[in-house]
């Protein structure tokens, strides 16, 4: 069946009717164009103004409402922040209550007054192969 209607299609006629309804949907593109030149001459610039108008007073409504938000933002991180900072200090206040506490329970020897002499020359000690075997 398929067969039959591509037999029956004329070519030039096909191409005929495509450049006809190509050139209609040119013709009317065109028209698009000169009306739409004719109202921006005529009717434009009101309108345009009109529009910056009211895109002005949905900015400045928008502005209002983003700088509440965002003050309430500053406001909750600083809230965070302090309480961060508050935690670490009692942490660390924390462990350094509980080092100073175990202070007094480690033996350390107190440090002793050395009797030794001191000498006015100093002697240079080798450090190397020699020192190993010597130990």
């Amino acid at each position: 069946m398929l067969k039959q209607a591509a037999e029956k299609i004329d070519a030039g006629r096909f191409a005929d009717t495509a450049f006809a309804a190509s050139r209609q949907v040119w013709l009317a593109g065109l028209g698009a164009a000169g009306v739409a030149r004719d109202w921006a001459r005529e009717d434009a610039g009101d309108v345009f103004r009109t529009l910056v108008k009211e895109g002005s007073t949905i900015e400045k409504r928008m502005a209002g409402v983003i700088g509440k938000q965002i003050d309430m933002s500053i406001s909750v991180a600083t809230n965070a922040l302090t309480m961060a900072r508050q935690t670490a200090l009692t942490a660390v206040n924390g462990l350094v209550d509980t080092a100073v506490a175990s202070l007094p329970k480690l033996k350390v020897a107190a440090p002793t007054k050395s009797k030794t002499v001191k000498r006015h020359g100093t002697r240079k000690v080798r450090r190397g192969k020699h020192a190993a075997r010597k130990a």
